[in-house]
């Protein structure tokens, strides 16, 4: 078993229902170190959302719209918490307390079972969590949405680049 990065996002739904410490202890589960935490208010950021979800935008027009608006805080609040696990197998760990990303699908006692549902009026999941499905996809998220400082630890190459902040930035 490799050491892999997982991208966690608590949704708006799961924000607004306060489910934000019943989903981290669910996580605590997996024995994962948590690399970084950040709230993010995403009404403000429906381009970062389009580009996380772009895969999605192709595959499945519709479900890539009603995402978008779930996740600016249409239905729920306007923001989300997104964190960074790193661990052995942290992938499967992880997606396998989650659960089915289908909230009907999911087991009960798993963070979507438990908590998620298919609003009856907009047919969108609102299925609490957002959980990579693949290192490469974890990789991508990562860097998409959190900078080198934002990690307590270096888990991808980084270099400083030339500007007035000395800022870090991803290679």
């Amino acid at each position: 078993m490799a050491i892999q990065q997982c991208l966690v996002i608590i949704k708006p739904d799961g924000i607004i229902k306060s489910l934000t410490g019943n989903i981290i202890s669910a996580l605590s589960e997996t024995k994962l170190k948590i690399v970084a935490a950040k709230m993010v208010k995403v009404s403000e950021k429906k381009e970062h959302l389009e580009k996380h979800y772009a895969d999605l935008k192709a595959r499945k027009p519709k479900i890539f719209e009603d995402t978008i608006q779930y996740m600016t805080g249409k239905f729920h609040a306007d923001r989300v918490m997104a964190l960074v696990y790193e661990g052995e197998d942290a992938i499967t760990k992880i997606r396998e307390i989650c659960g089915a990303t289908n909230p009907e699908e999911a087991h009960p006692v798993s963070i979507r079972g438990k908590y998620g549902r298919i609003n009856s009026k907009t047919g969108v999941f609102e299925n609490v969590v957002h959980a990579s499905d693949s290192p490469e996809t974890a990789e991508r998220e990562i860097k998409h949405w959190f900078t080198p400082e934002e990690l307590t630890d270096l888990i991808y190459p980084a270099a400083k680049k030339k500007s007035t902040s000395e800022k870090l930035e991803w290679k």
